[in-house]
């Protein structure tokens, strides 16, 4: 009876001890998934998900350098990039007494090295507004802006974690305001390229990429082997949105790298009518064309 009744308490402390093993090793998982970035990751490209993050920023209302909307848009990147689980650094500088900063976002090792950009200041002045009465009225940047942020922070949620390549995607500051109060345009992206160490192997900048009536036209100052590249992929995915036709000759955030010697390209829809205008809104923005320009990237990146 002695021993009967040693083992039944044996086996009574054995479950118990199991249980709280099985607790402490609950709890334990539970603590360090709570301690880890919040990763969104997915299998596809949403040009729905884009069009809302169009809409957010909007709803920030113009970000114009210095304005309160500019800070929360900075806050607001830097918080999306690392829910997704990217290295996120703040490149803040001053040139001609603008401040700038410059959202940096990586991912990955190795080669080839790629740098996907878009600029997220909006226009102060919409000066080439039809209406005379409105041409001090700032921007609010709907494609002109937002939507490349859209795309690049979409494509943050999806480019998987284990990438064999160096992926780095950088929200260029003061690429729009040239011509105004005695700046320049690109200030960012020169910024940016005159602190650069190392040389990425190519570089795709994205602008006015959300047109409802989206024609993007291969641009004659970027890289011909880099864009021949990228068109072949939309033309397999069957996006007769890149036309293999050239049409314009742009300065924008790639000719920085351009003129360091980095192979780079401008994916931009110039055709777009409501440029620097104050109807430059969300109704002239659409899902589809974002997912054009997502997939295909997304194509480019992971071949």
């Amino acid at each position: 009876m002695r021993i009967a009744k040693i083992m039944h308490i044996i086996k009574k402390y054995q479950k118990e001890f199991l249980f709280t093993t099985i607790i402490i090793a609950a709890l334990t998982a539970i603590f360090w998934l709570v301690k880890q970035p919040f990763q969104i990751q997915t299998d596809t490209f949403s040009g729905e998900r884009a069009l809302e993050d169009v809409a957010y920023q909007l709803s920030l209302g113009p970000r114009t350098p210095g304005s309160a909307a500019h800070a929360e848009e900075v806050e607001w990147i830097q918080d999306e990039l690392t829910r997704s689980g990217w290295a996120v650094e703040l490149q803040e500088t001053i040139v001609s007494g603008v401040v700038v900063r410059n959202i940096i976002a990586k991912r990955g090792q190795g080669v080839p090295w790629i740098i996907l950009g878009a600029h997220y200041d909006s226009r102060i002045e919409a000066d080439q507004d039809s209406d005379p009465n409105r041409r001090k009225m700032p921007v609010p940047g709907a494609n002109d802006g937002a939507s490349g942020i859209a795309v690049l922070l979409e494509l943050a949620r999806i480019i998987p974690a284990d990438l064999d390549k160096q992926v780095w995607l950088v929200f260029f500051d003061a690429e729009d305001n040239g011509s105004y109060d005695g700046r320049g345009w690109i200030i960012g992206s020169r910024a940016f390229v005159d602190e650069l160490t190392g040389k990425p192997d190519a570089v795709v900048i994205v602008d006015m990429i959300g047109d409802a009536d989206l024609n993007i036209y291969k641009e004659k100052n970027s890289n011909p082997e880099l864009t021949n590249e990228i068109w072949e992929i939309a033309s397999g995915l069957g996006y007769g949105q890149f036309i293999p036709e050239y049409k314009y000759r742009m300065t924008d955030d790639h000719t920085p790298f351009l003129e360091a010697n980095i192979a780079a390209i401008d994916i931009i829809d110039f055709d777009y009518p409501y440029w620097h205008t104050t109807q430059d809104t969300l109704d002239k923005v659409s899902a589809e064309s974002m997912q054009a320009i997502g997939d295909t990237l997304l194509a480019w990146i992971l071949r």
